[in-house]
């Protein structure tokens, strides 16, 4: 079993950025795609980018061009570079396997407002 602890939100003005932290234990070296979901208030849970062992990534049309998606897989972490922000990327960012197969993490909350 994978457990996952979500790091590096906070509070940033439109046009900010962040960088979160995905740290995993436990049975990482059995995992091959890695995502990076958000849930805002009153709406699904939604995968925003995703990443394979190898390196392939994948975003939504909502993120593509401003996040980055990468991995460290020697540290076990899994980040969510996040540039241009804008008020509709506020929400919960959790952290999973894709598909998800451990149990969901606190998640760090991410506010963009002015």
């Amino acid at each position: 079993q994978v457990q996952l602890v979500e790091s590096g939100g906070g509070l940033v003005q439109p046009g900010g950025s962040l960088r979160l932290s995905c740290a995993a234990s436990g049975s990482w070296s059995s995992i091959n795609v890695m995502g990076w979901y958000r849930q805002a208030p009153g709406k699904e849970r939604e995968l925003v980018a995703r990443i394979s062992r190898g390196g392939t990534t994948n975003y939504a049309e909502s993120v593509k061009g401003r996040f980055t998606i990468s991995r460290d897989n020697a540290k076990n972490t899994v980040y969510l570079q996040m540039n241009s922000l804008k008020p509709e990327d506020t929400a919960v960012y959790l952290c999973n396997t894709v598909p998800v197969l451990a149990y969901w993490g606190q998640g760090t909350q991410v506010t963009v407002s002015s």
